[in-house]
């Protein structure tokens, strides 16, 4: 996640007895939630944060290195990139991530791949993680396991479980974008680019569920780690927050904790990671987060320290709603200014 600078299931009713009952109606989503396991997990996050990826600075060869081991599960997977796109790859020059501050960054690429939906396939859900981190510092390498490589992973996982769901003729009405974003830790210029330069219409766009640092517990949580903060789920839209709440208790039952959805909140994690580049467009964006830790933004963030059980329910939960969004009668309706 992007260090800290101050600046500025239920399916709706239905409205006629002619009316298609929803893929989310009639399909139990157990089986495809429970195919997110802490074994795959573990053996995508051993090789995304392993020293031969060298921290993945962005657009550095460690971190290239990272988005082809990604584009391999995929093709693995038989999910394609979007329609519209030649390859897996949106370049992101260098000229656009040094217009702010020249950090003489070179050229780098968000990662996106493509679930097209079976009924609404123009609406697209967009499921975001940032794949950079901050490299190698004065001979050290800055591994990020939980920063972001757990949300790295689990958008991996994520992915199959849909690709799953609809090689059994269970693919959801609405098209999932699962969007790896470069550049968060130099100021979500990823995502600020996508948005700015969208390969669908931003007014297709239903919603963003984004997961960054999902992998560990933090020290208001010493305890248990069976929670996970979510943030802006109700800035923009109430359906989501009631579709946060609602597949939580029916499929995952951990604890909901708002404690950094306050606006006041002085630490500003809202503004933070990549899902703001969507919400400040007026797309509702849910931001997964289980806490900064002793590690955060340190060499010791390894593998060793993630815990697995708790990073494949946080999974668990994002999967499912994302599902909801993707398979509702109708779409989530934006009735609040996000203010």
């Amino acid at each position: 996640m992007k260090k800290f600078i101050p600046v500025l299931l239920f399916a709706l009713l239905l409205n006629s007895c002619t009316t298609t009952k929803s893929v989310s109606s009639t399909v139990d989503i157990k089986k495809y939630i429970s195919s997110i396991t802490s074994d795959e997990l573990k053996t995508h996050l051993t090789i995304v944060a392993s020293d031969e990826m060298e921290g993945r600075e962005t657009g550095s060869q460690g971190q290239k290195k990272a988005g082809q081991y990604m584009i391999r599960q995929y093709q693995k997977n038989n999910i394609s990139f979007p329609k519209g796109a030649t390859n897996y790859y949106q370049a992101v020059p260098a000229a656009y991530l040094n217009a702010q501050d020249n950090e003489n960054l070179p050229d780098s690429e968000n990662i996106w791949a493509f679930i097209e939906g079976s009924e609404h396939p123009e609406e697209i859900v967009v499921l975001s993680a940032h794949y950079d981190h901050i490299g190698i510092s004065k001979g050290e390498i800055y591994n990020g396991a939980d920063d972001d490589g757990s949300g790295t992973v689990g958008l991996l996982e994520i992915a199959q479980a849909f690709q799953i769901a609809k090689n059994e003729g269970n693919g959801p009405k609405r098209s999932i974008l699962i969007l790896h974003v470069t550049g968060e830790e130099h100021g979500l210029h990823g995502s600020r680019f996508y948005s700015e330069n969208p390969l669908f219409p931003l007014k297709n766009t239903v919603a963003d569920v984004n997961i960054d640092m999902i992998g560990r517990r933090d020290d208001l949580h010493k305890n248990t780690n069976d929670y996970i903060y979510l943030i802006g789920s109700d800035y923009l839209s109430t359906d989501l927050y009631k579709i946060c709440e609602e597949v939580n208790k029916k499929y995952i039952n951990t604890n909901l904790d708002y404690k950094f959805n306050d606006r006041k909140d002085p630490n500003r994690f809202y503004y933070r990671s990549d899902h703001y580049n969507f919400a400040k467009n007026g797309i509702p964006s849910v931001f997964l987060f289980s806490g900064v830790h002793e590690d955060y933004h340190q060499a010791t963030d390894e593998v060793d320290k993630i815990e697995f059980d708790a990073l494949t329910k946080r999974t668990q939960l994002a999967f499912a709603i994302t599902w909801e969004i993707a398979n509702r009668e109708k779409r989530i309706v934006v009735d609040k200014d996000g203010k």
